[in-house]
């Protein structure tokens, strides 16, 4: 009788046993699925276009000389280039593309976007300077429009606008980076574990 009452007792502490291991597992997985989901969550959040602005400003000469008679004889052109522009670098972080590996807790960034840079430039042309046998034609306001861009293209890449503009594709992935760490999950990009905003950016400016 005690016997069967011990094979009784322990049959019970078993089933209890295994309700609770069932329903421990229950509660992991849903952890893990919503740790999964807040991750997916906070991707869709930092998916946006990142536009950052400036203005630039210059004034130019435009001059041309076209030689006749051997060089002996030659009419200049020239004019006063005054040259306003809005400038554009924009992080498109809807293109990014990354991995979940719900497995081992680890989301991948695969790919950043590059920065698009859109120049809008205003010209104006003043003080006009030509002859009959030198005038203003289409080729030189052609030549003029892609003397400007690339003067502001190199006047970009000396100022901050770049670097400010990556500060804010930083900021953006830095709110990546907060919530994987606090749900436990590991960022990576190129697969290099990122653990601070100081590694997200070097590893960036690779």
């Amino acid at each position: 009788m005690l016997r069967r009452l011990l094979i009784f007792i322990g049959l019970i502490l078993a089933v209890v046993l295994m309700f609770k291991y069932c329903e421990f597992k229950k509660e992991d997985d849903s952890t893990t699925m919503d740790s999964a989901g807040l991750i997916q969550q906070q991707i869709l959040n930092v998916g946006k276009l990142i536009v950052t602005e400036g203005h630039f400003a210059e004034v130019v000469t435009y001059k041309n000389k076209e030689k006749y008679l051997m060089g002996i004889v030659s009419f200049d052109k020239k004019a006063v280039i005054v040259v306003n522009a809005e400038v554009t670098v924009a992080y498109d972080l809807h293109k990014m593309k990354y991995d979940i590996d719900e497995a081992n807790k680890t989301i991948s960034i695969v790919y950043i976007p590059k920065e698009e840079i859109k120049i809008n430039p205003d010209i104006k042309i003043y003080d006009v300077e030509q002859s009959r046998l030198n005038p203003f034609t289409g080729d030189d306001y052609n030549k003029i429009n892609k003397s400007v861009k690339a003067n502001l293209a190199k006047k970009i890449e000396k100022s901050s606008l770049k670097s400010n503009a990556q500060n804010r594709l930083i900021s953006e992935l830095s709110k990546l980076l907060i919530t994987t760490s606090n749900l436990g999950w590991t960022l990576k990009y190129e697969g290099k574990v990122i653990k601070s905003d100081v590694e997200l950016d070097q590893q960036i400016k690779l």
